[in-house]
């Protein structure tokens, strides 16, 4: 079992640069596959980006692709989410989450895959 704890929303200009992170308790945080989702106003969830265990493969939705990195530090037991270039379409609280996988490899990209996630937290845009 996992608890996963992200950080570092907050307000950030159009244009402007955010990261999260994500960082995880409990044992081997090198068996999880990890994701990034978001939620909006009035939207439902979407992933934003995943990556899998070793970091092989990585995903990131269509809106974020050459803008976002998610990345992993097994040691550190954390996953991050770098945002750059950010508009006003991103604004929404970002969710991490993690997905169990001891016996098999690959991205986990579906919402029902995931059992862990955290509290969340909230990226807005300044006027």
């Amino acid at each position: 079992q996992v608890q996963l704890a992200e950080a570092g929303g907050g307000l950030v200009q159009a244009g402007g640069s955010l990261r999260l992170s994500c960082t995880a308790s409990g044992p081997r945080f090198d068996l999880y596959a990890m994701g990034w989702f978001r939620q909006a106003p009035g939207k439902e969830r979407e992933i934003v980006a995943g990556i899998t265990r070793s970091a092989d493969e990585i995903y990131y939705a269509h809106s974020v692709k050459g803008r976002f990195t998610i990345s992993r530090d097994n040691a550190k037991n954390t996953v991050y989410l770098q945002m750059n270039s950010v508009n006003a379409e991103d604004a929404a609280v970002y969710y991490c989450a993690a997905d169990f996988r001891p016996m098999q490899t690959g991205l986990a990209l579906q919402e029902y895959e995931y059992r862990y996630w955290g509290q969340g937290t909230r990226v807005s845009l300044s006027s």
